[in-house]
């Protein structure tokens, strides 16, 4: 598995918001807990503001990153939503940030549990991994695995940064977000690219059914070019179904 510090001041776009969550489970308050297997883990809580909102995450008008390759929507099939916490692309810029000055890229897998028709993104896993500028590879697979069981998740996707490079999805990375896709139509690609002055993240998605065709039928391996599908549409696509949930429990597994 191939699995980029500041977020844009207003990345977020709060046209929609979500009704708020009232499961007793949580509250405004956010537990970042880091375990290293086998070791104890280690929590803290920090405080949300008062007047905290779910949002539904749009791409900026503002930032000016149409692409051919990740331009519009295809979205053939209705998705159901997902919820992520309002830290975890900050925590993980924090998490990678050793490796991002040394412009080595860091990669985690996201962990999501089904409620009521919508996705809760509640952990982050940082697997044991070996990086380079444009790359990481993941080890020790069976470590996220037993996370996922233990924790009863949902592999909803992944999250990598581009530590100089641009905010797109390279063709590694579109091989690399196929196997998940393929198994759940909602999985999510979050690439953190903080170099990049015009976007310096996204999430995205395979195009359904033809970035899904494209890649399924590909078989070459490393860094080369895709053919556009024959429709037109992108190979790939930013996700529209993305709320920002500061409510939302959110743990960190960092196994380095």
């Amino acid at each position: 598995m191939t699995v980029g510090s500041a977020i844009d001041s207003s990345p977020l776009e709060p046209l929609c918001s979500a009704p708020a969550t009232t499961d007793k489970d949580w509250n405004v308050h956010v537990h970042v807990v880091t375990q290293s297997v086998p070791s104890p883990a280690i929590s803290h809580t920090e405080s949300m503001p008062q007047a905290a909102h779910i949002w539904l995450l749009t791409s900026d008008s503002r930032n000016d990153h149409s692409k051919s390759s990740v331009a519009g929507s295809s979205e053939s099939k209705v998705l159901q939503d997902i919820h992520i916490s309002a830290r975890l692309m900050e925590d993980f810029l924090e998490l990678a940030r050793d490796n991002t000055n040394k412009d080595l890229e860091t990669c985690g897998v996201l962990g999501a549990f089904l409620k009521k028709g919508t996705f809760y993104v509640t952990t982050l896993i940082v697997p044991k991994q070996e990086s380079a500028s444009n790359s990481c590879q993941a080890l020790n697979e069976e470590e996220i695995y037993a996370i996922q069981d233990e924790q009863s998740l949902v592999p909803i996707g992944w999250i990598h940064t581009h530590p100089s490079q641009g905010c797109f999805m390279s063709s590694i990375d579109l091989h690399t977000h196929y196997s998940y896709q393929v198994m759940l139509p909602e999985a999510i690609a979050i690439v953190m690219a903080p170099t990049d002055k015009s976007r310096n993240y996204g999430i995205f998605r395979l195009s359904d059914p033809s970035g899904i065709t494209v890649l399924k039928e590909c078989q070459e391996k490393g860094f080369h070019p895709h053919q556009e599908p024959p429709d037109g549409s992108p190979l790939y696509e930013d996700c529209y179904n993305i709320y920002i949930n500061p409510y939302l429990r959110f743990e960190i597994f960092d196994l380095r």
